[in-house]
């Protein structure tokens, strides 16, 4: 790196007969430290010993010691960590045991969406004045591909289920508000599950999803065997007008959700015992039975349970339709919850995104690296069921249009 050398020297900065990769590498090793211990600072909201951390519930508690290799030499790192055991830092990728050129670096400060104005002020930390906001804006460019390639490639033209859900993050525009990322979460009839696709909106509705929809049939989804949701209202309404043949399932735990709301505390746990035995039924005529004594025996006392369960009446026992080995899997929307949950945990440290791309490069890193871990595993009992999934979409296929409509 002959133009850093000229650098270096420009800048009068003695060596002290240290070769020039042992300056690199003892100055890196210290600001990464000094970077790692700040980054958890801005975690806690209080300085080391400062009186503001008495009573947070959280504090300091130690560090644990990671080697990092570089073309510089061998990195001496100590990682702090808080007693409750939720900080993660963002500075080393997790699990690196080695780091390549400053690009790479660049780059993946880039996709946990830190903004090219702090990844230069960093840079500059760390090298000095060696590159500009515009070449670490070239850089990553690699980055910026990557999100649109998310969001344009090809998908499978089968999936025997797609989850529908949104998660809220701080986004700012003129001023910080929290706005709903709308995810899209399939799973093959092989058993993947995949992130389809995306999509930051003002407010969580019908209509973005069925524009979602809409996309994922130019990337080459053709048939879908059900659509799983919350009760946000005219999610049904969307998925027919896109997917024709494909059902819709209500989540029964944002059902049971509901249920709560009109329930006094003292009944609830008699009654969600009791509605239960509706979505674990047997079958789907033994659940409806179920449903049926659920509300003769609570009905009297809350009324409103009736209108829920008329309301949501064409989307609760979709899931029946589908092999016993699955069922589990589709009766609600926790898979798509939880990794959007994983998504939140991991946004925390950043409080904020500073602007739509920010948060589009970060979600896009997490969300490629969880399809990546995915493609190595099967959901729960598809395998078994693998011989009736296919069953399904043969005869899905071949629906008389009449029946179809």
């Amino acid at each position: 790196m002959l133009s850093t050398t000229q650098n270096t020297a420009e800048k009068g900065v003695p060596l002290n007969n240290e070769s020039l990769d042992e300056f690199f590498r003892s100055h890196l090793e210290t600001a990464i430290n000094d970077l790692l211990k700040t980054e958890l600072t801005a975690f806690l909201g209080y300085e080391k010993h400062s009186t503001d951390g008495y009573n947070t519930g959280n504090s300091r508690n130690g560090y644990y010691e990671r080697d990092l290799d570089t073309k510089y030499g061998k990195l001496h790192i100590s990682i702090p960590r808080d007693r409750n055991g939720v900080f993660e830092q963002k500075l080393i990728p997790d699990y690196a045991r080695r780091t390549d050129d400053l690009e790479t670096t660049i780059i993946t400060l880039y996709r946990k969406g830190i903004p090219t104005r702090e990844i230069t002020d960093l840079i500059e930390k760390l090298y000095g004045h060696y590159y500009t906001p515009a070449t670490v804006s070239n850089i990553s460019k690699a980055v910026e591909s990557q999100v649109k390639e998310f969001h344009s490639r090809q998908l499978s033209d089968k999936y025997v289920v797609i989850f529908m859900d949104a998660t809220y993050l701080n986004v700012r525009r003129d001023s910080v508000a929290k706005e709903p990322l709308h995810v899209l979460l399939g799973i093959t009839p092989d058993g993947t599950r995949e992130v389809l696709d995306y999509a930051l909106y003002p407010t969580e509705s019908a209509a973005n999803y069925e524009e979602m929809m809409q996309g994922i049939k130019t990337r080459g989804v053709k048939q879908v065997l059900l659509f799983a949701s919350d009760g946000l209202e005219g999610m049904r309404e969307a998925v027919k007008r896109q997917f024709p043949d494909a059902d819709h399932q209500q989540c029964w735990v944002h059902l049971s959700r509901t249920v709560c709301r009109y329930i006094r505390n003292k009944d609830r746990k008699e009654v969600l015992g009791d509605l239960k035995s509706v979505y674990r039924a047997e079958s789907e005529e033994e659940a409806k039975t179920a449903l049926q004594e659920f509300l003769d025996k609570h009905g009297k006392q809350y009324p409103k349970l009736a209108g829920i369960f008329e309301r949501a009446k064409e989307s609760l026992f979709k899931f029946y339709k589908f092999p016993e080995a699955i069922r589990k899997s589709i009766y609600t929307t926790n898979i798509i919850e939880r990794s959007n949950k994983g998504l939140k945990h991991k946004s925390k440290v950043k409080e904020q995104f500073p602007n739509e791309d920010s948060l589009e490069r970060f979600v896009c890193s997490c969300y490629s690296e969880l399809n990546r871990t995915w493609a190595e595993r099967m959901q729960r009992g598809f395998q078994h069921a693998s011989a009736e999934i296919l069953q399904m979409f043969d005869k899905a296929q071949h629906k008389p249009v009449a029946e179809a409509a």
